[in-house]
């Protein structure tokens, strides 16, 4: 039986977390102010987000309490501002999200902040998450280019300021009301010469709602490195180039440098995607996803 989408009321409801991460909040409280019983918010959060509420309001705290770390601030004030009740328990949780104490964090994304144009990305990224994934579909919006003639990226970026200037993507969720909040960027082969399908669209249990005006694909069972880019401020004080250099930035290293330093190689047969959530709508700490279909190495 399929379980019922509460999409839009969990959107409303991280609404409602980032507005409150310095207070004292609890599942209680966001549960109360969605409307619904603790059992069942926490059991549709889980369902639609794939980790405990609390969890996720943990990880937001030390996201942008990261974030805080180059104002120049006391660790213990930015540890107690987002609800640590000791430095120690602050580092702890910090070091397990990020691989680093605080106060190395802070010394190597310095750099990186304070000049983007001579910074190495191999320098700041975090290793990727190695993670299994079984099929499924997308569906949304996209553009056929020809890749052999190099219209890729200038195709792309036409598509993506179509995409944002027609509303696109509140069109694409009111219609096709997928179970999760994300959305799917893969480039799939088409059918005959060099051409490819750029698709933008968000997973969908079945094509049941797939309008004429929209794009498919099924995406096969693989085994991912899943990277995460390192934060930019996407925010209308930030640099509004950062974001798409650091992702360009991210693909390079990817195939310039991680593969040949790991037990890894590109599983070619299957499909690339980036994925974007709600960790990457114009917030001070912007990140976005990069999956990458791997198989281990064949020794020679």
């Amino acid at each position: 039986m399929k379980h019922l989408n509460y999409s839009r009321e969990i959107e409303q409801s991280i609404e409602y977390i980032e507005e409150h991460l310095k207070e004292n909040l609890t599942a209680e409280d966001i549960a109360a102010w969605a409307g619904y019983s603790l059992y069942h918010f926490c059991r549709m959060f889980s369902l639609c987000k794939e980790m405990p509420v609390m969890e996720y309001v943990r990880s937001r705290r030390l996201s942008l309490a990261a974030v805080e770390l180059f104002s120049g601030r006391r660790i213990l004030d930015i540890a107690l501002e987002y609800g640590f009740e000791t430095p120690g328990g602050f580092a702890k949780a910090f070091r397990k999200a990020f691989g680093y104490s605080p106060s190395q964090y802070a010394a190597r994304m310095n750099g990186y902040l304070r000049d983007r144009s001579r910074y190495e990305i191999r320098d700041y990224i975090l290793e990727p998450v190695i993670v299994s994934k079984p099929e499924f579909r997308v569906a949304g919006y996209g553009i056929e280019t020809d890749v052999e003639a190099g219209n890729y990226t200038q195709d792309v970026a036409s598509f993506w300021s179509h995409y944002d200037g027609d509303n696109l993507e509140s069109k694409m969720y009111a219609l096709l009301d997928p179970p999760r909040h994300g959305e799917v960027g893969l480039c799939v082969p088409a059918e005959g010469g060099g051409n490819a399908i750029y698709l933008l669209g968000v997973i969908v249990e079945d094509f049941s709602r797939v309008t004429v005006d929209m794009l498919t694909a099924i995406v096969p069972a693989a085994e991912y490195a899943v990277f995460t880019t390192p934060p930019v401020d996407a925010t209308d004080d930030g640099d509004p180039d950062a974001f798409a250099e650091v992702v360009k930035s991210t693909w390079r290293y990817i195939f310039e440098d991680w593969f040949p330093e790991n037990g890894y190689e590109h599983d070619e047969g299957k499909l690339n995607f980036e994925y974007y959530d709600e960790r990457c709508h114009a917030r001070v700490d912007t990140v976005m996803e990069i999956y990458i279909p791997v198989r281990e190495r064949a020794e020679a």
